[in-house]
């Protein structure tokens, strides 16, 4: 057991992550850490797909000079450059998280879930 964890450290990290970032979704009140939390959860997803598309021994898929060589195993690119994509917009969404949470923390005053239902419920 010890050994399959340690040659699949990815999946390891992973659900190390996934969990993380979920416990801070759920448990935190603040605002700021809850959006840690979204980010955390987003990188596992992240380190999951480039650890599933990783091919031991594969190559870059660009035809060689000798196309006539010994065959080896190509690598599929789409996995890596759906992974920059979402870190893109990931990053977009984190920034459009965080202006809206000052923008919050300007009329209300608090970051906290459960005072922020509070006032907004005595309007």
């Amino acid at each position: 057991m010890l050994d399959l964890l340690a040659t699949r450290y990815a999946y390891v990290a992973f659900i190390v992550l996934l969990s993380v970032g979920l416990y801070m979704v759920i448990a935190s009140q603040n605002l700021v850490k809850k959006l840690i939390g979204v980010n955390l959860f987003q990188t596992a997803i992240f380190l999951f797909f480039v650890a599933v598309a990783y091919v031991e021994g594969g190559a870059v898929p660009v035809v060689p000079k000798d196309a006539g060589g010994p065959t080896t195993t190509l690598v599929s690119p789409l996995p890596h450059v759906i992974v920059l994509t979402a870190i893109v917009v990931g990053v977009a969404l984190t920034a459009v998280g965080l202006a809206l949470i000052v923008r919050i923390y300007t009329e209300y005053g608090t970051l906290r879930e459960d005072v922020l239902r509070e006032v907004r419920a005595d309007d």
